[in-house]
């Protein structure tokens, strides 16, 4: 049963729902715009969120009926959505892992669901990660996608410390819709527009002033091919 505390934090979540959706439409997109007219000339390039994927995967413990049932539940108490059970495509004899065997959990949030999961992990999910400094930038892929995994699921408010039999993790991969042209289609823009939206949506980055030293983009892009030249010299040197 819901007490007064639990119905007020509720409240709150709504109401950040609201601003951060109405924040993208009516703040970001159009001060990125203004103050960046050469590199957003077309308002359908600025980075947005497409969606979020949520997995977790249990190996052989997928097998247990009451521990597949157990994780769904909390699936859908942290997500707000039932789960989609991953399978295996092929035998791997090795691992005992026969085909089409059932080994996770994999959930897809977009629209209104995805800003409720994103509210909830920017101002209450990372703050209750303990000796938590921050995301790091390493973490964006060559598309301009972001993931990030956490260690268990006692950091999210929906979840009951008694109900939990075994801390278990999950991965957070946050996928952004880049309409970028073709000028502008390299991995270090895509990256680059990732670093940008995310600045605006308060996600804590801890190494982004890394960059405030060079003037341009194209001085990063000049660090990053001297940083790759340095790390095909050390592979040949062993």
């Amino acid at each position: 049963m819901l007490n007064q505390h639990s119905l007020e934090e509720i409240a709150e979540i709504h109401n950040l729902l609201v601003n951060i959706r109405q924040e993208y439409e009516e703040g970001i997109k159009p001060i990125l715009i203004k103050n960046s007219p050469k590199l957003f000339k077309n308002p359908h390039t600025v980075p947005k969120l497409k969606k979020i994927q949520i997995n977790r995967g249990l190996g052989l413990e997928a097998q247990n009926t009451n521990i597949l049932k157990k994780n769904i539940e909390e699936f859908e108490k942290i997500t707000g959505q039932k789960p989609i059970i991953t399978k295996s495509k092929k035998a791997i004899a090795g691992f005992k892992i026969r085909d089409n065997m059932e080994l996770g959990l994999s959930v897809t949030l977009r629209g209104k669901k995805m800003y409720t999961f994103l509210t909830k992990l920017l101002f209450f999910t990372f703050a209750q990660i303990r000796d938590f400094h921050g995301l790091s930038l390493r973490s964006f892929d060559k598309a301009g996608n972001y993931t990030l995994g956490l260690k268990e699921q006692l950091i999210f408010p929906e979840i009951d410390y008694d109900d939990v039999d075994k801390t278990q993790g999950l991965t957070i991969n946050i996928v952004l819709e880049n309409c970028s042209p073709k000028y502008r289609s390299e991995s270090i823009d895509k990256i680059l527009n990732g670093m940008i939206l995310f600045k605006f949506l308060r996600f804590p980055l801890n190494d982004c002033g890394y960059y405030n030293k060079y003037a341009s983009f194209s001085e990063i892009n000049h660090a990053w091919d001297n940083k790759k030249h340095l790390k095909r010299k050390r592979w040949s040197q062993e």
